[in-house]
């Protein structure tokens, strides 16, 4: 029996390995700059779902769970099974994070997956293999972009920072720091967290009702590269509940945490 605290780094090499070939899988149906060429069709509430979303649900449910048995399994594209909520381990997996980037064909699409511990992040993997870019972390280890460490922005102030996220959120931090840059739009969540991770963007800003299966991964990501994900009163995000559904979030370097929270107030 593997201990809890070196399971993350004993199943990485191999979740990485499932998370590279989820990736390939996903490519075969994309196509840069045009429309996908999977079947479409529509969930209840309207939002899309490919083909490709659910053969890489499949292929991340087979496998995972031969991987980890024990654990539980959240997942955009499954039927929720709230045994779940009864484990110690859980898988929360985005088999394609950013479905409506990868119908247009738009690369800012991802394939995420965490493992929980007692609900907290312990192992997080978001791999954009439109480009061709995996990265990954497991608790206490460090974060890390094809293979090389990564860590969030150095930056102390405000000022003139790139910020990522829903036009309006962006504009009410705008009223305090109006000299900031608005980054391109980052359509996948995930890829949007990962992306303050490794300090290309400074901050990324999250609309309320985003699911644990966007952000967990990437939570696990930010917080071995130095910064962290919080609500608006400044608290952690809480994983694994009977409704997976979150407020308005943002992710920055842990050094920004409180004057974001000062200016969203303001």
């Amino acid at each position: 029996m593997i201990a809890s605290d070196e399971l993350p780094s004993r199943l990485l090499p191999r979740v990485r390995d499932i998370a590279e070939e989820a990736g390939r899988l996903a490519m075969r149906f994309f196509h840069p700059e045009r429309s996908t060429s999977a079947r479409i069709w529509s969930k209840a509430g309207g939002s899309p779902v490919t083909e490709a979303d659910v053969a890489v649900d499949t292929y991340l449910k087979v496998h995972l769970s031969q991987l980890l048995p024990e654990a539980g399994w959240l997942s955009e594209e499954t039927t929720d099974d709230r045994r779940r909520l009864e484990r110690d381990l859980v898988w929360i997996v985005d088999p394609i994070d950013g479905t409506r980037a990868f119908l247009g064909g738009n690369r800012d699409w991802s394939v995420a997956i965490g493992l929980l511990v007692a609900g907290r992040p312990v192992l997080g993997i978001v791999n954009a293999p439109a480009h061709e870019t995996l990265y990954e972390a497991t608790a206490g280890r460090g974060a890390f972009r094809n293979g090389s460490r990564m860590a969030v922005s150095a930056r102390h102030d405000l000022d003139t920072a790139s910020v990522a996220g829903p036009v309006p959120f962006v504009d009410r931090l705008a009223r305090r720091y109006p000299a900031l840059t608005r980054a391109p739009r980052i359509p996948s969540l995930a890829l949007r967290i990962a992306r303050v991770a490794e300090g290309a963007v400074d901050v990324g800003l999250v609309s309320s009702n985003a699911r644990d299966w966007d952000i967990a991964a990437a939570d696990m990501i930010l917080s071995e590269a130095g910064g962290a994900l919080f609500d608006l009163d400044g608290l952690p995000i809480g994983y694994n509940r009977l409704e997976p559904v979150h407020p308005e979030m943002m992710a920055s370097p842990s050094q920004l945490q409180h004057g974001l929270i000062d200016a969203i107030r303001a």
